[in-house]
């Protein structure tokens, strides 16, 4: 088979009907993809496409079941992440592997080969995070540390073994878009130097931005290829998902209602070395309205998630409100019978047990009350299974959530299909107050779409519905107002016709108070 890319020339890396196969699974089936040197290729694809299966392979994580990969035109054999790292290619992954007890310099140094002295790959990564706009201070701890500046070890790290491939996973998903514009002016130079960037992200304005062609995979098999910049985002969304994918109609009612959900000077200290505490915390949501709180990972949003859903309660009664009734001091069973729902960040383990069947873990996220549906004989009485499974099917149906049988494990779910069946759970419940964190959290763009407008369906229907997200397309998606998160304190809340992306930039950055105004901030 020829090995010439899709541009002309010999790509610096091919696959070649490339397929991984668990059990008779087939995560990745007959893949072929060309990426040509100083190309910034996009992988696109639902959750389930098979992307990370790919890269996984590409990076020595996993073993390909047939296939080839040619790397400058032979055949290779990547074993091992080391192996890759040798051969050319880096890898920055969504989540990173960084020890927060350590130093910048001693994270990067624990990647690269033995014997190199700490002050050396000090130097060297101080030289080369300036000569690529990352500044780094190699002495900082990386617990002290924003996102952002630990991503940009992540870049350092891969960087400093000279890659010709860099893998970038996600990239954006946890940076300001300040940070995000740094990151895109990287990418430029790596372009430049005729380095290849294989990019990975469900931002499709990102993607035709800075990508000079796309490979869109769905159900493992790789179903178009296009260059991104002659397309909308709209027609991206439709190559990976196979349909239109709907749009998100207007958030909130014209005329908002009581306040539901008040937290009112609500402090908590932080009960971790690298947690942060809250601090001075006030907001309102009132019925009709969906308040989004954008925000960096790590300035407080699963403090205040915890606090606001009983998860740990602080001593202040008033501290939190729900309905008008004081509920600071109480838990979450406490909470979700004044009315409330919760869906946390962590899908497993936290939202849901993975080896339970669905319909065990909508038991399970019930209160009291509720139970009283799904038990024969009160609370501790025996399960009807029947109304169990009826009221599952129609979550499920709803959420459309595709799974592989009637009742199966929540485990065995895709993390989009959980997502939107966990959210179902809770909106069936019809509660007064929702508190969602990170709502689509690595989802695709079609389960996104249903999990916002669900959102916004039940703020239209006379709730109150607060939104933690890191993802500012969602906020302006579903927020009739916003506010910022920054170091464990929360800025005003502004209507989010009044806000732009740059705005929340600067409110991330820790211009909050009462004296901020989106106008302020500008002027900043």
């Amino acid at each position: 088979m020829s090995d010439v890319g899709a541009s002309g020339g010999s790509p610096l890396l091919a696959v070649r009907s490339l397929t991984k196969l668990f059990g008779s699974f087939a995560a990745c089936n007959g893949i072929d993809l060309d990426i040509q040197p100083g190309e910034t290729h996009a992988l696109l694809g639902e959750n389930g496409a098979g992307k990370s299966t790919l890269v996984k392979m590409l990076f020595g994580v996993l073993a390909p079941t047939s296939g080839e990969i040619l790397w400058k035109g032979e055949p290779v054999r990547i074993a091992s992440p080391g192996a890759a790292r040798r051969l050319g290619i880096g890898m920055v992954f969504q989540h990173f592997s960084l020890f927060e007890a350590l130093t910048v310099a001693e994270n990067i140094a624990l990647s690269l080969p033995p014997g190199i002295s700490l002050s050396r790959v000090a130097d060297e990564a101080a030289t080369l995070s300036r000569a690529y706009g990352l500044p780094l201070d190699p002495k900082a701890h990386v617990a002290d540390l924003s996102v952002g500046e630990r991503q940009r070890i992540e870049i350092v790290r891969a960087l400093l073994q000279n890659p010709e491939l860099i893998i970038l996973d996600e990239p954006t998903s946890v940076l300001t878009p300040q940070e995000a514009d740094r990151l895109f002016e990287t990418l430029a130079k790596l372009k430049a130097e005729g380095r290849s960037v294989l990019y990975i992200s469900h931002r499709l304005e990102e993607v035709q931005r800075i990508c000079d062609r796309a490979t869109v995979l769905r159900h493992g098999k790789v179903t178009g290829a296009c260059d991104p910049r002659r397309e909308t985002p709209a027609s991206l969304a439709r190559m990976m998902v196979g349909s239109d994918v709907a749009a998100v109609s207007a958030a909130g009612t014209t005329v908002k209602g009581d306040v539901l959900l008040e937290a009112n000077h609500l402090n908590a200290a932080a009960r971790t070395p690298f947690a942060v505490s809250l601090k001075d915390i006030c907001l309102k949501v009132r019925a009709g309205e969906v308040l989004a709180i954008a925000g960096v990972a790590g300035n407080g949003q699963g403090e205040l998630f915890d606090a606001l859903s009983g998860e740990f309660p602080v001593s202040d009664a008033r501290a939190v409100s729900i309905r008008g009734k004081a509920a600071g001091n109480l838990g979450i069973t406490a909470r979700r019978l004044m009315g409330a729902g919760f869906v946390p960040e962590e899908r497993h383990g936290h939202a849901a047990v993975p080896a339970l069947p669905l319909s065990d873990n909508l038991v399970l996220a019930r209160n009291q009350s509720d139970r009283k549906t799904f038990l024969a004989g009160g609370i501790l009485g025996i399960i009807r299974n029947a109304v169990v499974r009826i009221a599952s099917r129609r979550i499920s149906e709803t959420m459309d959530v595709r799974k592989s049988g009637e009742d199966p494990a929540a485990g065995s779910l895709s993390g989009g299909n959980l997502q939107k069946y966990i959210v179902g759970r809770e909106l069936d419940r019809q509660p007064a107050v929702l508190i969602v964190n990170q709502p689509t959290w690595g989802v695709d763009a079609g389960a996104a779409s249903r999990i916002r407008q669900a959102l916004v369906d039940l703020a239209k229907a006379g709730s109150a519905v607060l939104v933690i997200s890191q993802d500012l397309d969602e906020i302006f998606e579903v927020a009739t107002e916003i506010a910022v998160i920054s170091d464990g304190r929360l800025s005003n809340a502004y209507p989010a016709q009044d806000m732009t992306r740059e705005k929340i930039g600067l409110l991330m950055g820790g211009m909050h108070g009462s004296e901020t105004s989106p106008e302020a901030a500008h002027a900043h």
